[in-house]
Order: structure tokens, then C-alpha cells, then sequence
């Protein structure tokens, strides 16, 4: 919905950029992962998800008024990957690369699940829901699970972990939503 918005007001307004670069950096790092496991299910829904979100920062850029502190962000966001790759290849060797990759990822994974909780401490001050997306709130919650059941399929703690506090959010959200509904005239 957020590209759709952007094409449509060939505008950034009210739109972050920050969940674009964060998304971009977990799908990339998932992709590390799925690509040293040989796991051909993460390589291709991260992938995907990496070319989605790239396409989401380039749209992102064009329609942004300030380039300049995008770009930064788009910058700071390469060297990082960048300096992963290079710790991940050069300074950890091959018998631990997958666990020490795994544990970075889901850390950064479960970081992205629980960022939300500052908008959720703004729901309950306010009493509205304005400020959440019921549509990424289904999505997170079909994602996570999704993630938690492949995990725990495959018997990997690094896709199952991560995921179930995508679910927890989710649900809190849902909650949120049943308490304090959203105004009229705000389609869900």
C-alpha cells in the first residue's frame, strides 16, 4: 500500500523510509543465510523480498524531496552489508559461520518484530488505532507464522525463534484493534 501511495501522490509524505532499509537489510542477511545453508526456500523468498524492497528505496528516492539523508541511509545501509559479508567470510571460520549468521539474523529479525511496541505504548495513550496498518498486521502475522511452522519443520532455531515474536505483536495488534477501533471512514 505504501508503493501504491507513492505512485499515486508521486509523494513520500507520511511515508518511512527507515522499515523500507531495515526489511532490505533483514531480507539480504536472510539471503546470506538461506544461500550458506543451501536452503533454496529462504534463498527464494528473500530474494524476492530484497528486489521488493530495493524497488520500494528506489521509488522511495525518486519521489523524496530530501535525496541527500536517503541516500546516506541507502549508503550506511551497503557498508553494512558489506562489512557483514567481509566479517562472515574472512573473520569467522567455515565450522561456525551458519550459527554465528543465524544468531545475527534473528536478532535482527526479532529487533524488526518488536520495533512496533513504541506505537503500541502511542495506541493505548491515545486511545486509536490510526497509527497502525491492519493490513501489515495480518501480513506480519501469516509471515511469522508461516516462519515458525518452516522452523520448526526444518528443526532450525534460527528461522523458529525469531518468528514467534512476529506472532506475539501480531496478536497484541489485533487486540489493539478490538479495543479501540478505528474511526469511521478509515477502511481496513
Amino acid at each position: 500500500s505504501d508503493l501504491r501511495q507513492m505512485l499515486a501522490t508521486k509523494s513520500v509524505e507520511n511515508i518511512q523510509f527507515l522499515p523500507f532499509l531495515t526489511t532490505d537489510a533483514n531480507n539480504l542477511s536472510w539471503l546470506g543465510y538461506g544461500c550458506l545453508k543451501g536452503d533454496g526456500t529462504v534463498i527464494t523468498v528473500n530474494a524476492i523480498g530484497a528486489a521488493l524492497q530495493t524497488l520500494y528505496i528506489l521509488v522511495y528516492l525518486y519521489y523524496s524531496p530530501a535525496k541527500r539523508p536517503v541516500l546516506l541511509q541507502v549508503l550506511l545501509l551497503l557498508a553494512v552489508v558489506v562489512t557483514g559479508y567481509g566479517y562472515f567470510t574472512i573473520l569467522v571460520d567455515t565450522g561456525t559461520r551458519l550459527a554465528h549468521l543465524g544468531l545475527f539474523c534473528s536478532v535482527f529479525t526479532i529487533s524488526m518484530y518488536l520495533s512496533p511496541l513504541a506505537d503500541l505504548a502511542k495506541v493505548v495513550r491515545s486511545k486509536s488505532t490510526r497509527c497502525l496498518s491492519f493490513p501489515l498486521t495480518v501480513t506480519t502475522l501469516v509471515a511469522s507464522s508461516s516462519w515458525t511452522l518452516y522452523g520448526l519443520q526444518l528443526h532450525d532455531p534460527y528461522i523458529t525463534v525469531p518468528n514467534v515474536p512476529g506472532i506475539l505483536t501480531s496478536l497484541v495488534r489485533f487486540w489493539l484493534f478490538q479495543r479501540y477501533r478505528p474511526e469511521q471512514g478509515k477502511p481496513y
